[in-house]
């Protein structure tokens, strides 16, 4: 997967299109991120009285799929490629500048 965790994104589909933020948490397994602020979902909890814990609702973000995102440059979405250096290692490259990531 080339989106990670702390990556700068914007959304390209879905109710949330144009929105950015940072990538919390990725999932390779299941090819999707959790994007800060983005995909909002209200989760009721129950009460739990011998805990002491109220019932409530709580707002967090749920995972998107990956191909939904794009990596942001500049202000702009870009794609994103590998390059191998001459010592073997794997770099992350934008495919619109040509920059590392």
């Amino acid at each position: 997967m080339k989106i990670k965790s702390g990556d700068e994104v914007i959304v390209l589909a879905g109710k949330n299109r144009g929105a950015t933020g940072k990538v919390v948490k990725a999932l390779p397994k299941e090819d999707r991120v959790v994007v800060e602020g983005v995909n909002l979902v209200k989760k009721h909890r129950k009460a739990n009285p011998a805990g002491g814990q109220q019932g409530e609702v709580v707002t967090k973000e749920a995972p998107i799929h990956v191909s939904n995102v794009a990596l942001v440059e500049d202000g702009k979405a870009t794609r994103v490629g590998y390059r191998f250096e001459e010592d073997g290692t794997k770099v992350r490259v934008s495919r619109r500048t040509g920059k590392d990531i």
